[in-house]
């Protein structure tokens, strides 16, 4: 079983930029059959396919004029890449300088797969284009937003299904980052009300409003998701899973996971982490 691999933003030749292009053909020679968690997000535009990907224990696949974006944290593989065509945007988190964008890129929801419609495809196109001329050019002595706005310009163009993120609730929005920031010391829906200074009852309706799930069920499904990452890619025990998740003990992180998911920790890496092949690529 391969270690995980923690990939940092590290773009080749331009250590100032925020964001970098590759094609699936530079993808396919960096791919070494090892895990990978990066700390950058990933955005994919797909020509043609086929191929798939699968993030955090969900496959997308990779078709005709179709678009895949993973997200900073995220542990994905590419598999049956040889004959996808298109490219991959790697950027930080801040890269995007528009409101929307940048609500976007902070938002720590899980990847997101979608098909562009033949309407919108000759503007991301473009947009891909002016990106990829932009980024290519020779590296100046004035830094320019050039390639964060032409980055912004593409994921507008690009109409993410999790755009309507940026149309949710102040209440919700401040809540989800919360959680992200604390889920492994505090998994209590009413420490994150008084930590944001809303009665239990507003953040509750935010919520679920913004998700159909109650503030509690988004908080374990959240604990849940890293649980089985660090199960299945780094290979804890629920010993030291407990202790990296702030339970108190292993048996009190079995008991919370296998309400969750219907299976005992050791049951569920198992049959999920054994053999699970690696992600290639990075920046």
């Amino acid at each position: 079983m391969s270690v995980i691999r923690q990939m940092t933003y590290q773009p080749a030749g331009r250590p100032a930029a925020s964001v970098e292009t590759m094609t699936f053909g530079r993808l396919r020679e960096l791919n070494d059959g090892g895990t990978q968690r990066a700390d950058f997000h990933v955005l994919a535009v797909i020509d043609a396919g086929p191929g798939s990907v699968a993030v955090d224990f969900h496959r997308h696949p990779l078709q005709d004029r179709s678009a895949v974006w993973i997200p900073p944290g995220a542990v994905h593989r590419w598999d049956d890449i040889a004959d996808v065509a298109g490219h991959l945007v790697l950027f930080v988190p801040t890269a995007p300088v528009t409101h929307a964008t940048r609500e976007l890129a902070a938002s720590p929801d899980p990847a997101a797969h979608w098909i562009i419609p033949d309407a919108d495809w000759p503007f991301v196109d473009t947009a891909r284009s002016h990106l990829l001329l932009e980024a290519s050019a020779p590296p100046s002595d004035s830094r320019t937003e050039l390639p964060e706005i032409l980055l912004s310009a593409l994921i507008t163009r690009l109409h993410p299904p999790h755009a309507e993120a940026r149309l949710t609730p102040q209440v919700f929005r401040l809540f989800r980052s919360s959680v992200e920031a604390h889920f492994r010391q505090h998994h209590d829906a009413g420490y994150y009300a008084r930590a944001l200074g809303y009665a239990p009852r507003t953040l509750s309706r935010a919520v679920q409003q913004a998700t159909g799930r109650t503030a509690k069920a988004y908080i374990v499904e959240r604990i849940v998701l890293e649980a089985k990452r660090l199960l299945a890619h780094d290979r804890l025990t629920a010993a030291r899973c407990a202790d990296v998740l702030g339970f108190p003990d292993a048996s009190n992180f079995s008991v919370f996971f296998r309400k969750a998911t219907g299976m005992r920790p050791g049951a569920w890496q198992a049959s999920e982490g054994v053999g699970s092949k690696a992600v290639g690529g990075g920046g």
